[in-house]
Order: C-alpha cells, then structure tokens, then sequence
C-alpha cells in the first residue's frame, strides 16, 4: 500500500489557504488545516473529500501555537511531504508614517517570522523520516517585485520571504528539501474584494483592478506540489492578465 501524502497549509480556513488545500485533498493528500478560526476550517474540510484532512486551531503569532500544531501533525501522520506557508496579513493602507510599531510587528510575526518557524519543523520532520525529503512552498506576492503604494510592511515581509525562499532552497538540497515560492497577483479572495470598487494607484488616483479565479491558484499549487524531488518550480509567478503590473502606470 503506498504511503500517505501529508500536506500542511496554514491560513486554510478562507481565500487561496482554503482553494489550496481542497486542490491537494481532490489530488490525493491528506491535509493539515490550521487557522485562527475553527469555524472557517471545518467549513474547508466539509468541502473536501471525507477523512482527508485534519483542523489544528493555531495563531501564527505565537510560537508556541506553532510548536503544538507541528507536534499534532507529527503524532497523527508521522511525517510531512508538503507545507504551504501561506497565512498572512497586511496593514491598513496609511501613509507610512501613521502606521504604529504593533501593526509593523504584527505583519513581521505572521508574514516572516511564522514562515520561519515553520520551515524549522518542517525541516526537523521532513531530514528524519523515510524516505527522507519533503517540499516547503511559501507565498509570497506580487509585492516582492514591487510595492503598492502605503504598504511597507506587507511588501518589506514578501521581500523577506523571497530571501527566506532561496536559503531554505540552498539549505534543504543536503536533505531532498525543495522550496519553492509562488507570487498571486489578484486572486478573486475576500482579500481582494476591495479592487472590485477601486484600489489607490501611484499616480494618485484609484482604479477598478482585474482579479482572477483563485481555482488558478490552486491548481499553480497543486502543480509545485505534485513535482518530483528532483525538480523544483523556485518561484512561480500567477496574476491576472490585465492586472497593472507588467509595464507602467
């Protein structure tokens, strides 16, 4: 009988957490779904096909939250193959100097510090089981290339994690670890809902934005997800077609 696949995803209670993880359960993984809200991940795992996934409640902000659900994951499954470090958050859009030194934090815990934290257990489990390996895939965004105007935070945390990305890449090839980052650019989320009515530009003015269906993302997951671990899609980049990203103004 071949062995279990065993993804983690965190933040899979709503948006690309969610679409991600329904994609790996359809795709034959066994899903660990953790968020901060109960409701929203059993919400996914009704979605899902029946005995493939497993809620863990946990607060990206807090080290220990995240020790606990690694050791959860461990005891249920016994090993990690996939761990999607997807869960984050951004600051209101104000100018720079309104933020406070909390919001600053926060987005640094949940965005760079939690994906860190993460990769070390994921790292601890995925050196000591056989067969040996795993994948780490982080989200990042289209902020790592380039920011929106009034988001410093978010964009200096995505930068963070383009560097996160490309170390634990190098540090994983002694272990069979590959890493890989995927950029979204307006996936059709409650996250982005606020496009549908116009979204400040850096010219000044706001401008209704293109999205797309976040199933494209998932699928793009599914795809880093499923490689062999002679391969690796380092960094993969999704967006909508007519986004204002490519070119300027």
């Amino acid at each position: 009988m071949a062995e279990k696949k065993i993804a983690l995803v965190t933040g899979a209670g709503t948006g690309i957490g969610r679409a991600a993880a329904l994609g790996l359960m359809t795709n034959g993984f066994h899903v660990v779904l953790t968020g901060r809200r109960k409701d929203k991940l059993d919400e996914t795992a009704k979605m899902g096909p029946a005995g493939m996934s497993l809620v863990v409640v946990s607060d990206m902000t807090d080290p220990k939250s995240i020790d606990a659900l690694f050791a959860e994951t461990k005891k249920t499954y016994g090993r990690l193959d996939v761990l999607f470090n997807n869960a984050g958050v951004g600051t209101p859009p104000v100018p720079l100097e309104d933020l406070t030194l909390e919001q600053w934090q926060t987005t640094v815990a949940t965005n760079l510090s939690a994906p860190f934290l993460c990769t070390q257990h994921a790292f601890r489990i995925m050196k000591d089981q056989k067969p040996q390996g795993g994948r780490i895939i982080n989200n990042g965004s289209i902020s790592a290339y380039a920011p929106r105007p009034f988001s410093s935070p978010y964009t200096s945390t995505k930068h963070g994690v383009s560097g996160l990305t490309r170390a634990t890449a190098l540090d994983g090839r002694a272990y069979n670890i590959a890493c890989g980052q995927i950029d979204v650019g307006n996936a059709a989320t409650e996250m982005t809902e606020r496009m549908v009515g116009g979204v400040l530009q850096p010219r000044g003015d706001k401008m209704v934005e293109p999205r797309m269906d976040v199933q494209n993302v998932a699928d793009a997951i599914v795809f880093m997800a499923t490689r062999t671990l002679d391969a690796n899609a380092l960094f993969l980049n999704i967006m909508a077609t007519q986004m204002p990203f490519v070119g300027r103004g």
